[in-house]
């Protein structure tokens, strides 16, 4: 099509000026994201960085040294297996420069123990940006999270050691958690004490973490209302809410979380369907199986609080390339994502199943798309022929 001038109405004496319509061979149709409102993906990336930083603070202040080393691992070794990965395939070099690498860097620290080893930081970085990213061309043709690829990856390669957590620096002085807190001989002076910032205690201390005790009793057998009184209480309950508790990075402060979360609805970067959607969904399911039988698994204030829900439903399952674009699509997603958890939560091998409900739903989002499009502008449905 060449380009036409429409010419206005004659009575129209606001302006003599036309509409140009534009070339069919200029115009790109490509995958999200999308750049609108002078937004740039370099400006986009950098807003959602600002919001983990109250996260990444809480995580290096309860977990010390070794959490601020965990994130730059990951986040020097994410930018530089894109470079190398894009110099390998005759690429330009500076695409690190739209932070989307940085991002999936800081992403993958948040879903890892303060005690990982170095390496396991440069193979997830690898799996993540090589096989999660770049091998399906890059940014905005990924179909699935890279960071959650690189974390399910590693966690089937390295069970034990993306198993294994440590404490926070808190949680050795008080006597309520000796039960899930398990030192070695070397560390048995820190009993009692706080953990020194400084101090690299990771291999000597270790913990289990909320879920994980949850999960441990429920397949031990043990089958009673108060089975899970120590780890949900209300006391627990406020440690778990602030941060003071084992797990992952991205597991330390559900407050710190939030604030970045809503941070970015207010900077219209996520819209609220898919994070509300996902935590009500796990909230109303673990309600109705707890009222069902309180001793299958504690209450859903407790689902809400611990684990990575709230990492994956702000910043995670919200990911603009794989996530659905409609707001009905959205609230199917974020729905989907609650219920996958809850069931891998409840009945799963596994303690925790947000990242595995991700994935899944990332799996499925064009087949949402599809079913939720809405009708384009303008759009008229064709008139069926009189005696056809």
């Amino acid at each position: 099509m060449t380009e036409e001038k429409v010419n206005l109405e004659e009575n129209d004496t606001t302006t003599q000026s036309g509409v140009f319509l534009p070339k069919i061979e200029e115009l790109v149709v490509s995958s999200s994201p999308h750049v609108h409102d002078n937004q740039t993906v370099r400006k986009i990336m950098l807003t959602v960085l600002l919001a983990l930083v109250p996260s990444c603070l809480c995580g290096i202040y309860f977990y010390g040294i070794n959490a601020l080393m965990v994130i730059i691992y990951c986040v020097v070794f994410s930018v530089a297996v894109e470079v190398l990965w894009c110099r390998i395939a005759g690429k330009k070099t500076d695409t690190w420069k739209d932070c989307s690498a940085i991002l999936t860097g800081v992403l993958l620290a948040m879903n890892l123990s303060a005690g990982i080893p170095w390496w396991v930081c440069l193979i997830g970085a690898g799996i993540g940006i090589g096989i999660g990213k770049q091998i399906y061309g890059g940014l905005g043709y990924n179909p699935f999270n890279p960071a959650l690829v690189a974390r399910v990856a590693l966690l089937v390669a390295f069970p034990k050691l993306m198993t294994t957590w440590v404490p926070s620096r808190f949680m050795t002085e008080n006597p309520v958690y000796d039960k899930i807190i398990t030192y070695a001989p070397s560390a048995e002076q820190l009993k009692g004490k706080v953990i020194p910032f400084l101090s690299n205690t990771c291999d000597s201390i270790t913990c289990a973490t909320p879920l994980g005790v949850v999960k441990e009793l429920s397949k031990s057998g043990v089958h009673n209302v108060s089975a899970f009184d120590a780890v949900s209480n209300t006391p627990m309950y406020w440690d778990y809410f602030f941060g003071n508790m084992g797990g992952c990075l991205g597991e330390t402060s559900v407050l710190a979380l939030l604030a970045g979360g809503i941070f970015l609805i207010a900077m219209k970067i996520i819209k609220w369907h898919i994070p509300v959607t996902y935590i009500a969904t796990v909230a109303i399911f673990s309600a109705a199986i707890h009222a069902a039988n309180p001793a299958i698994t504690p209450g859903p204030l407790f689902h809400v609080i611990t684990g990575g829900l709230f990492l994956g439903a702000f910043f995670m399952a919200t990911d603009m390339v794989t996530s659905p674009i409609t707001k009905k699509g959205m609230i199917i997603f974020g729905i989907g994502c609650g219920i996958i958890t809850s069931l891998i939560r409840i009945w799963g091998n596994y303690p925790e199943g947000v990242s595995f409900s991700i994935l899944l739903m990332n799996a499925v989002v064009p087949l949402i798309d599809k079913f939720t499009v809405t009708v384009p502008f303008g759009y008229k449905a064709a008139e069926k022929k009189v005696g056809a």
